[in-house]
């Protein structure tokens, strides 16, 4: 079943993002507790749409977005730590929004958002969506209800703020 309005996330779960020394391990609760936050989940780093469009959406409004009171601006994808940490690297991420890394797709899963992507040869990885969260409860979530980015873009989000 998948994660709601209303719904606390799971803040034991551990996801990675890459330090300066390399990958290091950050709980969903590190992340959300005490603060408003926006995390938006990409099916796969370096992807066309995700690329293109999805996180280009956020490093643009990212000023306005934390302008409404958000704390922190996160992107997620069931990659791993190196790739999160280059794909932020080459879009100069740093300091608009946080990339970590759900490498093995456990806190993917535990909401109830993966997606098989094997026939594209990616495995499961995680759906397109949006969430605002405030001190790790779900206030908003924004599924795409297919391919391509209608409702989970940083557009979309800014008007739910």
């Amino acid at each position: 079943m998948a994660i709601k309005v209303g719904d606390s996330l799971p803040a034991d779960l551990k996801l990675k993002e890459m330090g300066e020394g390399g990958p290091k391990d950050v709980t969903v609760g590190e992340i959300f507790k005490g603060k408003k936050v926006v995390l938006f989940a990409v099916p796969g780093a370096f992807t066309p749409t995700c690329s293109m469009k999805h996180l280009p959406g956020f490093l643009e409004h990212a000023n306005a977005i934390k302008a409404k009171g958000v704390d922190e601006i996160v992107c997620l994808s069931v990659n791993d730590a190196f790739v999160m940490g280059a794909w932020g690297k080459s879009n100069n991420a740093a300091g608009k929004v946080r990339m970590v890394a759900d490498g093995n797709g456990e806190f993917t899963k535990a909401l109830g958002l993966t997606l098989d992507a094997s026939g594209f040869g990616m495995g499961l990885r995680s759906q397109r969506y949006a969430m605002i969260a405030q001190d790790g409860k779900v206030t908003e979530l924004l599924v795409e209800p297919s391919a391509g980015l209608t409702v989970s873009g940083a557009e979309s989000v800014l008007s739910k703020l």
